[in-house]
């Protein structure tokens, strides 16, 4: 269908002032979203047009080269995430009977959450590899692209109303204990117990620039994957392989998949439903 007159160049337009938008935040700040899904992007983007009160990408891009403030906004609206303690319950109770027992091998082994939003996923891991007898000997390395979701992550407060259903997803992924007893209610919001994060290491990092910092016998990066465009998944699939120790753990979320990856001839399945996938080669 062809599209009126003057909306092909309109889209036309707006394409390059994305673009220009895009290449002047990674030159003015080293974030790279280039090659994030575009549909996506443009979403939220949209979001923060609306939150600055500009009618136009580059009037955006103007407040954003700017002020650094804004790039901040932005960077909470790009790292927005669907998380919640014990998400997908069914996830770690497949990591206890899968993942944990190859953990046990190793006298000292590092999980990467890689995206870890703010820390949701950190603390249930954290929780459970307590819980298995392995807070000693397992150090978890958690990253994200935004300083402000880490500092959130760090303090493991979470709403108080949330507190039912993380309780009902601890008991479908095979707590052991009371889930009261990891944290102390306080007005709104529920702090978790610090000793669970003592040896968490947080720390900013962008899947789409940087490099391999360690080795890692467990990466878990669900659910992150899915904003990005195929060349920048391919990119990350190849992050993580470099990253993963011989017989390590890759962890994604539901929507995502190893296959087509350039790597997926060196991964074996240890659980297609729950996508987790061991390093063989």
């Amino acid at each position: 269908m062809a599209l009126p007159v003057g909306r092909e160049e309109e889209l036309d337009l707006e394409q390059l002032e994305v673009e220009l938008l895009l290449e002047g935040i990674h030159r003015r700040y080293g974030f790279d979203f280039r090659e994030y899904a575009p549909a996506s992007l443009r979403r939220r983007l949209r979001r923060r047009m609306d939150g600055e009160k500009v009618e136009t990408i580059s009037a955006l891009q103007n407040l954003l080269l700017h002020d650094p403030a804004v790039m901040e906004r932005l960077l909470l609206d790009l790292s927005v995430n669907v998380t919640a303690m014990f998400r997908d319950p069914t996830f770690y109770l497949a990591f206890r009977e899968q993942v944990v027992p190859l953990l046990r091998t190793y006298p000292f082994s590092r999980i990467w959450v890689a995206g870890c939003s703010t820390g949701e996923e950190v603390y249930s891991l954290a929780i459970l590899l307590e819980e298995e007898g392995l807070a000693e000997r397992v150090r978890i390395y958690a990253t994200d692209i935004n300083q402000a979701v880490l500092e959130r992550a760090k303090l493991g407060v979470f709403p108080l109303d949330k507190m039912q259903e993380y309780t009902q997803n601890y008991i479908r992924a095979g707590g052991k204990r009371s889930f009261s007893e990891y944290y102390v209610a306080r007005y709104a919001g529920a702090r978790f117990s610090p000793a669970l994060v003592d040896g968490v290491v947080f720390a900013q990092h962008n899947l789409a620039s940087d490099a391999a910092f360690n080795e890692f016998h467990v990466i878990s990066c669900r659910n992150v994957m899915i904003y990005f465009a195929q060349p920048l998944q391919q990119h990350v699939h190849g992050l993580f392989y470099e990253s993963l120790a011989m017989f390590g753990v890759l962890a994604l979320g539901q929507k995502e998949t190893i296959r087509f990856s350039p790597h997926e001839r060196c991964f074996e399945e240890l659980d297609a439903d729950e996508r987790l996938y061991r390093k063989v080669r």
